[in-house]
This record gives structure tokens, sequence and C-alpha cells, in this order.
């Protein structure tokens, strides 16, 4: 039996695909949720199988959101299920991601429940891209058996060490495990490789300084310590912020 949970944020929508799970066997809805918050927290509470996952949704997209649910220790297939029109419904295509198109009709959604698969973190990147959704807005961090998410505005910088990466953010630290190349090519401009193993938030950069041994450091604005940079990344960085 397929454990399955509902995210759209209209109830309708919600309530038609309800119904519809009357009337296929082998699948049950363990969960619904109007906000892909709602959703990361009963995905981390109810461990469905399947999500149906609503694209166009205020605060967190589904897109995003979907990105979110691979921090989960399990984490679920995802459905998508669309309004777009059929140039957004191919970017879905070219990137094996499973869709509805509504309105949703129940051969169409026991035929998606069969093939369902989750999706990797570069499909889902490329994915947001193809079909114009915005860029992250959050950090997804596991603690314990929950989901945390860590607004981006609020990071100071991204240290990498081996098989874990640390966020440093105004409300303390977390471990991800997400690398730095995919933060840097998800997060845009803003945020700017000092090191090798240091992504740091350009917003936050107060100044350019040197240690006692001569080394280039960075401070930034609410960390006491500074960071080193790299000799090669030195000259780009001066150049760049002159700060």
């Amino acid at each position: 039996m397929l454990r399955v949970l509902i995210v759209d944020d209209e109830l309708p929508a919600r309530e038609r695909l309800a119904q519809l799970f009357t009337e296929i066997d082998g699948a049950q809805i363990v969960g619904q949720a109007a906000t892909g918050l709602e959703a990361l927290e009963q995905a981390a509470r109810l461990a469905p199988d399947v999500v149906l996952l609503d694209v166009r949704m205020p605060g967190l997209d589904g897109i995003e959101t979907a990105h979110h649910l691979n921090v989960l220790e399990a984490p679920p297939a995802v459905i998508f299920t669309t309004a777009y029109d059929q140039y957004a419904v191919h970017a879905f295509e070219t990137h094996a991601a499973g869709y509805l198109l509504k309105p949703i009709r129940k051969d169409k959604l026991a035929a998606a429940l069969v093939h369902a698969g989750r999706l990797t973190r570069p499909q889902l990147r490329q994915l947001a891209g193809a079909a114009g959704v915005r860029a992250r807005t959050h950090i997804a961090a596991r603690r314990r058996d929950q989901v945390s998410l860590i607004a981006v505005h609020e990071i100071l910088y991204f240290q990498a060490d081996q098989k874990y990466t640390t966020v440093r953010h105004r409300l303390g630290e977390d471990l991800i495990e997400e690398s730095l190349r995919t933060l840097e090519e998800d997060l845009g401009a803003d945020f700017v490789r000092i090191h090798r193993n240091t992504l740091i938030n350009s917003s936050y950069l107060h100044r350019i300084v040197r240690d006692a041994e001569g080394r280039c450091c960075v401070l930034l604005r609410g960390h006491p310590d500074p960071l080193p940079v790299s000799r090669r990344l030195a000259g780009e960085l001066r150049e760049r912020f002159k700060v």
C-alpha cells in the first residue's frame, strides 16, 4: 500500500485528489498540506512513499519543496501537479520528472503512481531553470527527525569538510550534505568562493584584511573570526569588492 501525501495550496484541488484516491487500489492518503513548509513537516513525521506536489504555491514553491524533501533520511518519490502550459510541461518531460496536468484524471493518476521516482538534486536544479522557477530561497538541514529551513539571506557562509558542509547563519550553524559546487550553482552571484572549502554571502562582507602572517582574510559582519582567502582568489576578490 503506497502512502501518499497531497500538497496543494487550494483546498478544492486537495479535495478532488482525495476523491480520486477513493477509486484507486493500492494507495492511501496519509496527510494533506497547503504549503511547502507544512509538506516538509508532515513528510518528516509521516514518511510517505509518494508526495503529490503542486508546482505553484506561495512561499516555497513545489520545485524548491521537492529539493528540500531530499534531505529526509528516506526521501519520497515526487509527482508534480501543474496547470503549466505545454512549454513548461516539456521541461518536466525533458528532465524525467513525473507530473500530472490539471484537471487530473484518475487513469493518469494511477499510471503516475506506478512510475513515481525520487528526483535528484541535479534534475531539480535543471528543472527549475527550464521551467523558469525562481532561485532557492532556503537551505534545508536535518535535525534529528525534522527538517529545518534556513533563509538564504540569513546565511553568512558555507564551509566544506569532507562529507559535510557547515552552514553558518545568523542564528547559529547546521550541517548539510550539499557540496559547495552545488550551492554555488544554485544560489547565484551573491555567494562568492573565497577558498576551495569556503563560500561566503557577499552581503555580509565587511573588510578584506591581512593577518599577522600576511595572509589575506575576510571579515564578515556578525561573525568574529576572519576567514582565510586562497592566494589564487585573493586578487579577484579585492578587484571585485574593493573593501
